[in-house]
């Protein structure tokens, strides 16, 4: 207003800026943010491309997704649900055991794939009467069965299950297209064993052979997005 210069503020340290001494580390912080976010979206593309790959060889290798057709399976599965499958079982890790519930290509027509317990092992001797199964003349107690599902008391003569081969049937008996009606399935067509319902989410589950079979032996151990038909 009369002319005077308003004198700038001296810097806090005299004339000596970060400028001139080449060891003092300068922290732009806009420009430290943006170099962060970059490097944080190359890690998380990097991480989220790792897991993509090893979902992908899982699916491959290990696990499949399968959809469940029909109701065969009731009450233990139905239909609509989807399920995963163990693959391994392929290659015989785990083994089969019996009430394992598995998914294997029709042995009449391998372009179709069903889904059932197993009930006889390679080596035994599997009847049915009156509608209850003998395994080598011993009754098998299946609790997993429901009784209004099973009404029809029928009688299937004996079948020696022939090695590398399995007796399976569906928990629905009254309407089940199974061993009773078509024969043996082979080994080398089943190709998964029931692992994890994941769908719908009410019913999410592991799913186990849900019976210990008191007195019926289990193979020993040094021993040798398709859909699966419930019908």
């Amino acid at each position: 207003m009369f002319g005077l210069k308003k004198e700038r503020p001296q810097p806090r340290f005299g004339t000596i800026t970060a400028e001139d001494d080449t060891d003092i580390e300068v922290q732009r912080p806009q420009v430290a943010a943006r170099n962060s976010f970059w490097a944080e979206s190359r890690l998380l593309l990097r991480d989220l491309i790792v897991v993509l790959m090893a979902t992908a060889l899982m699916v491959v290798f290990i696990v499949q997704p399968v959809k469940v057709e029909g109701t065969s399976m009731l009450p233990r599965l139905h239909d609509g649900e989807r399920i995963f499958v163990n693959k391994l079982i392929y290659y015989g890790m785990p083994r089969l055991q019996r009430g394992d519930i598995v998914v294997f290509w029709y042995p009449n027509d391998p372009s179709k794939s069903y889904i059932k317990r197993v009930v006889g092992l390679p080596g035994e001797t599997v009847e049915v009467r009156e509608g209850r199964v003998m395994i080598n003349g011993k009754v098998l107690e299946e609790p997993y069965l429901d009784p209004q599902l099973n009404l029809s008391h029928m009688n299937h003569q004996p079948v020696l299950v022939k090695d590398h081969y399995y007796f399976v049937m569906g928990d629905n008996r009254d309407h089940s297209s199974d061993s009773r009606f078509w024969g043996l399935v082979p080994e080398k067509y089943i190709y998964g064993k029931a692992l994890f319902r994941y769908w719908p989410i009410s019913n999410v589950s592991m799913i186990s052979h849900d019976a210990d079979y008191d007195g019926l032996p289990q193979p020993p151990a040094a021993s040798e997005q398709p859909s699966a038909n419930d019908e």
